[in-house]
């Protein structure tokens, strides 16, 4: 919980109509944060995440951006310091596999566009967050969290090697702006989920993969979104303090 007698952090959370980045929001929401979330084209659904944190007590910008174009990612960081006056965290969570599949079928368009929505966005809202953010540009410090994923490690044969490819990209972010800006007063970490249960997988062409995963997890079976976004809001919190360049995997001990 935050300090009620300080400013309410205001936290930048992408893809957050669904899944994972739903259950974030509505965690952060409930700690105190106020929050600009983005979407790409299910309004209604990011209007009810938007609804439940405002019920429970933040102020709520919602952004309709497709990520896949860099000029609209640029305007994320701009529109919530318009809006609140201020940007304390940033959470880049949006991200797409692309088709789950042999590696040598992967379409070139499909492999670029998985990095355009997990790499090169990311990177661009990361560096205005950061300049917002900084000490040594006037900003009061603040924290980022990445949103990986256990592929970066494994590589992900036989399934979506580009993604496993961008979620190795999104950790070397984190390791070399932690590095680089601590000393500027923001933090940057990683969260890397294992299979998770969220649509993300249908999308992927394969709807039923955290079920059929489950044999093969230590704990048997797949993660739910707010097991995720417990670590992510650990991560933004004051807890943390001392907290730069981590990755937690929370993977049920993948």
């Amino acid at each position: 919980m935050t300090d009620a007698s300080l400013p309410r952090p205001v936290t930048i959370i992408t893809g957050a109509s669904r899944g994972i980045g739903a259950a974030i929001a509505e965690r952060l929401a409930a700690d105190g944060h106020d929050l600009v979330i983005t979407y790409r084209d299910r309004a209604a659904d990011a209007d009810a995440v938007a609804r439940r944190c405002t019920d429970s007590g933040a102020r709520v910008l919602v952004l309709q951006v497709d990520l896949a174009d860099l000029d609209a990612a640029a305007t994320v960081v701009p529109s919530a310091v318009d809006a609140f006056g201020r940007v304390t965290g940033l959470v880049n969570n949006a991200g797409i596999t692309g088709r789950i599949g042999p590696f040598l079928d992967v379409p070139l368009e499909e492999a670029e566009a998985v990095f355009r929505i997990n790499v090169l966005s990311p990177l661009i809202i990361t560096r205005a967050a950061i300049e917002h953010m900084a000490t040594d540009r006037g900003g009061v410090g603040g924290s980022i969290v990445n949103i990986s994923s256990g592929a970066a490690k494994s590589g992900a044969p036989n399934t979506y090697i580009p993604y496993a490819m961008s979620k190795a990209a999104l950790n070397a972010l984190t390791t070399g702006a932690s590095k680089e800006f601590g000393p500027v007063g923001v933090r940057v970490n990683t969260v890397s989920p294992g299979t998770t249960r969220t649509e993300i997988h249908a999308a992927a062409g394969r709807p039923d993969a955290p079920d059929e995963r489950a044999p093969g997890i230590p704990m048997r079976r797949p993660g739910e979104p707010h097991e995720i976004a417990g670590a992510v809001a650990y991560l933004l919190s004051d807890d943390a303090s001392y907290t730069s360049g981590a990755d937690i995997r929370v993977a049920g001990g993948n």
